[in-house]
């Protein structure tokens, strides 16, 4: 198959930018960081989110929470990226949907095709980069399919960079000097790399931009690759095949739905405003992607976020 180089992948800035902003200079852009401060009964906590757009086609955003806990245990949802995490507090640990060891600095999650539930401390403070199927193919530098389910320590991927990015976010003064010591971190990564696959990554851009829903006869006939290619494609750059690809960020997209409506929200609209056939239809996959009703994730969904995440057990004082 054809590659694409780095600078054509689908919302990176030039060439020229890219290789100056991960060198430390600037293109005179602020920063807009969105934050969303509250008080849950453990405690005080904050919530900030960046979209870097000089990396718009490598990562979806970058996130931190720093604060109390309002839930010892919580469901992480399928969202169709890979997650990069850096810890500055006590350890997380898988309890359902994974392996059970405990995540203390850097670690990378691929690619969810079910519920995971994640025991977490009672004070958080981490930072996370949800990589785009290019952004994390220029990280994990692997066929993504190997690495599909899993969470792998960052140390076993790249070495000691893992424990000098750890350091250098921990002596950072402010979470928009973190934020771009993790974006600069990542585009240096894409740099390293050879590129996306061309085909494949026309291919995830209709999937996302459709919200799940396009054809995939439809993306066959386009990049002119058989059925049985195009799913070796997805496997080695995105980590799973396109229809179930395809699902995933329908599901996503449908949490995000829910996420912002009102609790008396109406699922049957919800449902064709996500393009599922009918309500039936999104409870079924909300079963078999999530492990609960959409009710359910309505009752439960935390009041920041994109609806990743929701509580899976409450705290007891």
């Amino acid at each position: 198959m054809q590659r694409l180089h780095w600078q054509l992948v689908h919302g990176c800035r030039s060439c020229a930018s890219l290789v100056d902003l991960v060198n430390g200079s600037s293109i005179g852009e602020p920063m807009r960081i969105e934050t969303v401060r509250g008080r849950s009964p453990f405690g005080t906590w904050s919530y900030s989110a960046w979209r870097p757009p000089h990396l718009g086609g490598l990562v979806d955003h970058v996130w931190t929470y720093n604060g109390a806990s309002s839930n010892r245990r919580k469901r992480v949802f399928p969202n169709g990226r890979v997650e990069l995490l850096l810890n500055f507090g006590a350890p997380y640990r898988i309890v359902e949907g994974g392996d059970t060891e405990l995540r203390w600095r850097a670690w990378i999650s691929g690619l969810q095709v079910g519920p995971m539930v994640v025991e977490q401390p009672m004070h958080q403070h981490v930072l996370g980069v949800r990589l785009r199927p290019a952004g994390a193919r220029a990280l994990i530098a692997r066929p993504m399919r190997e690495v599909t389910g899993l969470s792998i320590d960052l140390a076993d991927v790249v070495g000691p960079a893992a424990g000098e990015l750890v350091e250098r976010c921990l002596a950072a003064t402010s979470v928009a000097q973190r934020f771009r010591i993790v974006a600069n971190w990542v585009g240096r990564c894409f740099l390293s790399e050879q590129g996306a696959d061309e085909a494949v990554g026309w291919a995830v851009t209709q999937l996302d931009a459709s919200g799940g829903t396009v054809a995939i006869a439809a993306l066959r006939e386009h990049t002119g690759l058989s059925k049985a290619r195009l799913v070796q494609g997805f496997r080695d750059e995105v980590g799973l095949a396109p229809k179930l690809y395809g699902r995933v960020v329908r599901f996503h997209q449908t949490l995000g739905l829910l996420q912002r409506a009102a609790v008396a929200a109406r699922l049957t609209d919800v449902a064709l405003d996500a393009r599922f056939c009918d309500q039936p239809h999104m409870n079924a996959e909300f079963r078999v992607l999530g492990g609960l009703t959409p009710r359910e994730f309505l009752a439960l969904r935390h009041p920041v976020g994109d609806g990743s995440t929701v509580g899976a057990d409450p705290i007891v004082g």
